[in-house]
């Protein structure tokens, strides 16, 4: 037994895993030409020493937004360390998890501050914090560039109304600002007020999804340093290309699902990664991302997804949303909390389809029966359970 888990770092497999993963910036950028040409252009003006432009980029996620940024990034700082008198300093936070502007701009506080003389994420007024920041800009001086990655999880317009006019209004002196924000969601620039789109969006470069082909370009360029040679088989990386053009061009799934099959390859001691394993890796990762859809559903959605799963286990199903809210209400009981409408019980329902973790159909009885839906649990019990977080004791 103990032989059994022993670590070694024979590999038979990988040269250099980490190229498989998206901390990983390559050397060169493939397929994504003409929005790397669009962006260089409106970056232009940092070489020159000019007030950079403010720029958004929007497309959904995993289309190489990110990896673009660092790629040019990287090359504009390399290019900017010769030219004298220009001093070019970028600043990236990701703000996923920050929901305000005030958090956003304490995140970004602390980035430009040392470890000791970091500010806490509540207790000071708004305003406070953004002169903290303003201050902190100024002392860095020269030309700051400011990357906001996933910027559409900010809830309110704030800070995305004074970055981009702080030089105009006086807030900095000694710095030339520039914003780079980067949205997943596609509708997060009309949901902007306008006074804040026309500067936060003066240069707007849109990513489309990868297709089979450009998939095929990036999973062949990382697998020449992430696998030692001749051990990809043929086919594999058309399959995972495949794959993730069909879900949604995502070149951060196919990505996984390379890395994924590699792993699994590696642990079977294979001499070479092959479609089986792409096969039973997107089985795996199909399952995690169920479970991780689960888990980030609120409480009254999962507690919704425990009836149908309930109803499902007593062969109930397909079950009608009224009787799926009867078993929910039951639920809400036990665990005393109130419970929610019937119509906010069939919103969580069509968000469950939506994940693809329930499905239903439409029944027409007529005049007398009418017309309901029906629905049914399209993910094993084991996965919903292990995704629910807040599941009632029996």
């Amino acid at each position: 037994m103990d032989d059994e888990f022993t670590f070694d770092r024979k590999d038979s497999i990988f040269r250099n895993r980490n190229a498989l993963t998206e901390h990983w910036t390559p050397d060169e950028l493939v397929g994504r030409d003409a929005e790397l040409r669009e962006y260089h252009t409106a970056l232009q003006p940092v070489i020159q020493n000019e007030i950079p432009s403010n720029v958004f980029l929007y497309g959904k996620s995993g289309v190489g937004k990110t990896a673009a940024t660092r790629f040019l990034l990287q090359r504009l700082e390399r290019d900017a360390a010769d030219i004298e008198g220009l001093d070019l300093h970028t600043v990236e936070i990701n703000c996923d998890g920050l929901n305000s502007s005030y958090q956003a701009a304490v995140q970004l506080v602390n980035e430009l501050r040392e470890p000791g003389e970091q500010i806490s994420d509540t207790g000071h007024p708004q305003a406070a914090v953004y002169r903290f920041l303003f201050n902190e800009l100024d002392a860095l001086g020269g030309t700051v560039l400011l990357v906001l990655d996933e910027v559409d999880h900010i809830e309110d317009d704030s800070l995305l109304y004074k970055l981009p006019r702080a030089l105009s209004n006086g807030d900095v002196e000694d710095v030339q600002l520039g914003v780079i924000g980067i949205s997943n969601d596609l509708t997060f620039r009309e949901q902007l007020s306008s006074k804040v789109r026309s500067s936060l969006c003066e240069k707007e470069v849109s990513f489309s999804a990868y297709n089979a082909t450009e998939l095929q370009q990036v999973l062949r360029q990382r697998e020449k340093v992430a696998f030692k040679e001749g051990v990809v088989d043929d086919g594999v990386i058309e399959l995972c290309a495949a794959f993730g053009a069909k879900d949604s061009g995502d070149a951060r799934q196919a990505l996984d699902l390379l890395l994924e099959a590699g792993d699994i390859a590696r642990s079977e001691n294979a001499e070479n990664v092959t479609e089986r394993h792409v096969d039973r890796a997107r089985t795996k990762l199909e399952t995690d991302q169920v479970e991780q859809g689960i888990s980030n559903l609120p409480e009254h959605g999962q507690y919704v997804l425990y009836a149908l799963t309930l109803l499902h286990e007593d062969g109930d199903t397909p079950a009608r949303t009224r009787d799926i809210h009867d078993v929910y209400g039951l639920v809400c009981e036990r665990e005393g909390v109130e419970p929610i409408s019937m119509r906010s019980v069939r919103e969580h329902l069509a968000e469950l389809i939506q994940l693809g973790i329930a499905s239903s159909t439409v029944k027409n009885r007529g005049q007398d029966g009418g017309k309901f839906k029906e629905h049914t649990l399209d993910q094993s019990v084991a996965s919903v359970q292990a995704g629910l977080t807040t599941v009632p004791e029996d």
